[in-house]
């Protein structure tokens, strides 16, 4: 006797909105394990990884929406609208506290310009297919480090109890609940294993270049990366971070392996867990639902 396979749930879109009060963050408002002071180098990289989301989150709408057509499966086809949904929210509200960043001297403004042109030439020169498989690699990208922020509590620590520590939890549950469907629209348009792997080896140089290029000039518009005491104890610090440590490496390496899904990782407990604790009757972020 078969048995019809159990559908995945569909995103959830959620109606959110947080506040960024003048004042309501350190200038480093990433802080250091057992330390009082605010973390130099990790508070802009997570300024200059908040700046790029918002383009990048309206390449990936554009890249999944282009092959939405090639889509039959009906549950896959609710969880792209849920995808997009999520998705779309998402560069809202990091567009909100990227202009309070811009406000506190970090330079979102121009990373989101950057990004915006970086973007649109890969629109121009690649096909629509390598787009998705760029949108499929940047999404396993984001669901390694979401998880990690979920499940590490040193990562949770470094946030404090600051609002940018509720939207990137917020972030982190919606990232990880659809980390499967630009790869499944991905599949279902024909993409291949091969242009898939050599796409991720593409996305990760020049991601990680994006990301340290502009957060070196980042750190060059703020007086407290000429203290050398500091800025070299906090780059000591990131051999020690949560984001960089070697199980996050084979996390995302992994996506390299040939037959690889990213439901391989199976994260409903650590989903269940959080939605509860976030939105549930008493959740810490229920408030914050419209």
């Amino acid at each position: 006797m078969s048995t019809e396979p159990t559908p995945k749930p569909v995103p959830r879109v959620r109606r959110i909105r947080f506040a960024y009060p003048t004042g309501a963050l350190d200038r480093h408002f990433v802080k250091k394990e057992g330390e009082g002071e605010g973390d130099l180098v990790m508070s802009h990289i997570v300024a200059v990884l908040s700046a790029m989301f918002p383009e990048g989150e309206d390449f990936f709408v554009r890249s999944v929406r282009r092959y939405a057509d090639k889509v039959d499966d009906p549950d896959l086809k609710a969880q792209v609208a849920g995808f997009i949904g999520q998705e779309v929210t998402h560069g809202r509200e990091h567009r909100a506290l990227n202009e309070r960043l811009q406000e506190m001297g970090y330079p979102t403004r121009r990373v989101d310009r950057r990004t915006k042109i970086g973007l649109g030439r890969a629109e121009q020169k690649l096909p629509g297919l390598s787009c998705l498989a760029m949108t499929a690699a940047l999404e396993h990208y984001t669901a390694a480090l979401a998880e990690t922020l979920l499940t590490d509590e040193r990562a949770q620590r470094l946030l404090g109890s600051t609002e940018v520590r509720s939207l990137l939890l917020w972030h982190a549950v919606e990232e990880s609940e659809h980390k499967a469907v630009a790869f499944d629209v991905y599949r279902a348009a024909g993409g291949t294993e091969r242009r898939r792997i050599r796409t991720m080896h593409f996305v990760t140089v020049t991601f990680i270049l994006g990301v340290l290029g502009h957060t070196l000039l980042s750190l060059l518009q703020d007086r407290a990366a000429y203290n050398p005491v500091r800025l070299v104890r906090s780059i000591a610090a990131l051999r020690h971070s949560p984001f960089l440590t070697r199980q996050v490496f084979r996390r995302i390496a992994a996506y390299n392996r040939p037959g690889f899904h990213p439901d391989d990782h199976d994260n409903t407990e650590l989903l269940e867990r959080w939605t509860t604790e976030l939105f549930g009757a008493e959740g810490k972020l229920a408030d914050k639902l419209r």
